[in-house]
């Protein structure tokens, strides 16, 4: 959790929030963690996966299978058959982190209209820039 040091709140880089959040950084590790979460009979493969989620390129599937993999949230199950067969099921770590990620999704089921409403707003902040020919502020300090 964050420290206090003096009158400031620090979230140094090895507390649990910027931990997690870190998982959360590339984009499609959240929804690639929760389709194998909700695929039936807990094992894909990434054919199926990919077609699960359009917009996703088999390298960036690939990718961030491997990364997930790499961290222990997922297997790689390689059959020994021609042609080769590849699947991926959550590991029980897997399941705990994608409970977590599942709770954040139930959210954005049961808050539409929210979601709608911070689209619309960086909408209308992305045309409010672009009109101003301003470029971005990033704030310091």
């Amino acid at each position: 959790m964050p420290k206090i040091d003096d009158i400031h709140l620090v979230f140094d880089a090895n507390c649990a929030p910027r931990r997690v959040m870190g998982l959360f950084a590339v984009k499609w590790v959240s929804i690639v963690l929760h389709a194998l979460d909700r695929w039936p009979g807990g094992r894909c493969r990434t054919g199926q996966l990919q077609r699960a989620l359009p917009g996703i390129s088999k390298k960036m599937l690939v990718q961030t299978l491997r990364d997930v993999e790499a961290r222990g949230l997922v297997t790689r199950h390689v059959h020994s058959v021609v042609p080769p067969k590849v699947e991926y099921a959550l590991t029980p770590l897997g399941k705990t982190f994608a409970e977590a990620v599942e709770m954040l999704y139930r959210w954005g089921e049961e808050h539409q209209e929210a979601l709608d409403e911070l689209e619309t707003n960086m909408a209308s902040a992305q045309a409010l820039i672009e009109a101003s020919g301003d470029e971005p502020v990033s704030e310091e300090n």
